[in-house]
């Protein structure tokens, strides 16, 4: 498999949605730069911690540099489907946040989930990695976006993958 090395700066979309039905869903992180997008498959809880990180890294940014101003977004301005094609380069295994202030912008860091064969040199295998640069307007957007798509699963979310006994 190549090493994907893959930056975006700064991205011109970024966005995390769904496909399939509610129990089954399959969460993607998703990011576009002029006519190339990159898709991640990544967990539901993943989602969920990024929304959060997200949000505490804005308001801390806030906080320490006030001169910066609020972040608003209009959502309903933004576009945060996914774009088509949805076809994912790596599932996640690690997700990370940063801060570039000379420049304004955050950096969103996925590293690719590497599973090692029977037989397969664990020192030869290499993760992949996604950088992906994007306003603090967009990423208030997608932290509220990723919000709404995490709580449009199940009315029960400790039902998920257990079977469930009903007495009559």
């Amino acid at each position: 498999m190549a090493n994907v090395d893959i930056e975006m700066n700064p991205v011109d979309f970024i966005t995390v949605g769904t496909v399939g039905p509610k129990g089954k869903r399959i969460f993607h992180l998703q990011a576009g730069l002029g006519p190339q997008v990159v898709s991640l498959t990544i967990e539901k809880e993943q989602a969920r911690a990024l929304g959060e990180a997200i949000d505490d890294l804005l308001e801390g940014l806030q906080r320490d540099h006030p001169e910066q101003g609020m972040v608003s977004v209009n959502m309903n301005r933004m576009t945060m489907d996914l774009r088509d094609p949805i076809d994912p380069q790596f599932r996640v295994s690690q997700l990370g946040l940063g801060y570039d202030q000379e420049n304004d912008r955050v950096i969103l860091v996925a590293r690719e989930m590497i599973i090692v064969s029977e037989g397969q040199d664990p020192e030869l295998a290499e993760a992949g990695v996604v950088r992906l640069w994007a306003t603090r307007q967009q990423m208030r957007a997608l932290a509220l976006h990723t919000t709404e798509i995490v709580k449009q699963g199940r009315v029960d979310p400790q039902s998920n993958g257990r079977l469930l006994y009903y007495w009559t």
